[in-house]
């Protein structure tokens, strides 16, 4: 599995939280992010950051935060409300993977990234694993999986 290494810079965001167990749902979370965003023409050129921060393993499914982030300039005046937070991503050096954005390349991706991490003496740090989605979602099917590292 190819992989290249990135500095992601801080950056600023508007996002909405999902509590619950991680699965189905987080793609709703998604869709009302997508759909806020169109509203406020941001779409098009916008990067998207699914942010599950925590481990299932370590934390009870019903307690799992899933965060979906877009990014905006710094003076883009955000109306924070019940459902849009602003946030930031912060800066970090990340093992980013390219995958094809389908549930089943996903999955296959999650088993073979802490091996690969492994093989190439990688240590992740205390962020979260992120999915990082650019440009035009809809006609370029893949994502990124960036995985923070030391």
């Amino acid at each position: 599995m190819e992989s290249k290494i990135e500095i992601i810079p801080k950056q600023r965001i508007a996002f909405m939280r999902r509590t619950g167990p991680y699965g189905r749902e987080n793609r709703q979370v998604m869709e009302r992010l997508k759909k806020w965003a169109t509203e406020k023409s941001l779409l098009p050129s916008a990067t998207i950051f699914a942010i599950p921060q925590d481990n299932p393993k370590k934390t009870s499914p019903k307690n799992c935060r899933f965060d979906v982030g877009i990014t905006l300039s710094e003076e883009y005046p955000l109306q924070e409300d019940r459902a849009i937070r602003e946030g930031w991503i912060s800066r970090g050096k990340y093992v980013v993977y390219n995958i094809n954005h389908t549930a089943k390349d996903i999955a296959k991706a999650y088993k073979a990234i802490f091996p690969d991490l492994n093989k190439h003496g990688y240590q992740i740090t205390n962020k979260p694993i992120m999915e990082r989605y650019t440009g035009d979602m809809y006609n370029h099917p893949y994502c990124d999986i960036c995985v923070p590292v030391k």
